[in-house]
């Protein structure tokens, strides 16, 4: 514009520009053409403007009630949400560190902002802190205190969720006990940290024979499958424990697989071999369905021995197969000790265990009887105190 208003300034003394060609003529018409030149051009420009300003403020009112809608909608929604506490954010206490599923679609903003649970990613397979071979002893003194101030992660009761992953299962750790506790304290010591590096979400449960009958085994692990998933009805994998087995390896890891598991396969004790191709004692994993499938453990076996080989009947009876890991991995050490009182060798065991393909049916989980005593929930495990009752006089048949 500034150069068109030069030019017609250059025009003003030719007189009005007489002559189709003469000089001051020509010069005058060039002047006007290029400045209708550039006229136009201003105006296309602004025409643009214009334009790309419309569509500017188009698309801003369409995005402004888009996300109106979108607002409405998660609003309208915040009552239903608060009747499903499965949707809600709500803490879960039956599952620590458990997180709600998402629905795929963004967080709307509510009335009342506050932290949101982050989705925890599914825990690796082979969990990355593992150690491998550990070094286990028994001979330093071992306070119930000095645990506790090792894991300090481990909540009431002894349960446990990484904070960082999701694991695939929930795992009850059970274990058969009266008077160790003093094998009880080494176990937490080096289990805790074991389980918590295997990346687990579990709970302990020590499972307190009361009064001085005869020791039962295999009962006593019933009532701890009972009791745990009266505590957690997501517990889908069940390890059982003798309190006196300690694992030499942490990548020996307490999960449940398609097949029942047997850990302790190489107890130093047994010169870390295998006793023989049927034992299944120590340590043993079955999942929820394997166990209700082989209907649990036997509960007539009183005092030491045989409950352990009527349990591998059942798991072949049933057409299932037993899962062990690499023998290097599958180590154990045993605290030395002598044998309790009244836990004698059961003299009826032997026949017994060539009956069971008679009595499993009939003896397992759906007989077992029992009365809860006492459920105290200590800072590394859930101590439950039963009543089982006493053997019979005189031995049962089959």
């Amino acid at each position: 514009m500034a150069v068109y208003v030069e030019e017609q300034r250059l025009c003003l003394p030719a007189a009005g520009c007489p002559g189709p060609l003469g000089g001051p003529a020509a010069a005058c018409g060039m002047s006007r053409l290029l400045g209708g030149t550039l006229e136009r051009v201003c105006k296309a420009v602004l025409l643009l403007c214009l334009l790309h300003f419309l569509v500017a403020v188009i698309l801003y009112f369409d995005v402004y009630a888009q996300h109106l809608a979108f607002f409405s909608r998660f609003s309208a929604r915040g009552p239903a949400r608060a009747l499903h506490p499965a949707a809600s954010s709500s803490t879960n206490f039956s599952r620590p560190n458990a997180t709600t599923p998402s629905s795929g679609l963004p967080e709307a903003p509510s009335a009342r902002p506050g932290p949101t649970a982050p989705v925890l990613p599914p825990c690796p397979d082979s969990p990355p802190g593992l150690v491998g071979r550990l070094l286990i002893e028994f001979t330093s003194p071992m306070p119930l205190e000095r645990v506790q101030r090792e894991n300090p992660g481990v909540l009431l009761g002894g349960r446990y969720a990484p904070p960082d992953c999701m694991p695939a299962q929930t795992v009850a750790v059970i274990i058969p006990f009266r008077h160790r506790e003093h094998h009880l304290r080494y176990w937490l010591h080096y289990l805790h940290p074991i389980l918590r590096r295997q990346r687990l979400r579990y709970g302990v449960y020590v499972i307190n024979q009361h009064g001085e009958d005869t020791f039962n085994r295999a009962k006593l692990l019933n009532v701890g499958f009972l009791e745990a998933l009266k505590e957690d009805a997501t517990y889908d994998c069940f390890i059982f424990s003798d309190v006196d087995l300690v694992p030499m390896d942490d990548r020996n890891l307490y999960r449940c697989g398609d097949q029942p598991r047997h850990f302790a396969i190489a107890m130093d004790k047994f010169g870390f071999r295998l006793p023989y191709a049927g034992y299944f004692g120590g340590v043993s994993g079955l999942s929820k369905a394997q166990f209700l499938r082989i209907n649990g453990f036997p509960n007539e076996y009183w005092g030491w021995g045989g409950e352990d080989d009527d349990i591998f009947n059942r798991i072949s009876l049933t057409g299932m197969k037993i899962s062990r890991p690499d023998i290097r991995i599958g180590r154990y050490r045993m605290i030395k000790h002598d044998r309790d009182k009244h836990n004698e060798p059961n003299p009826q065991r032997f026949t017994k265990i060539q009956n069971t393909k008679l009595t499993m049916k009939r003896d397992g989980i759906g007989s077992v009887r029992y009365q809860v005593l006492e459920v105290s929930r200590q800072p590394l495990f859930t101590n439950i105190t039963v009543d089982i009752g006493r053997p019979p006089s005189w031995p049962p048949r089959g």
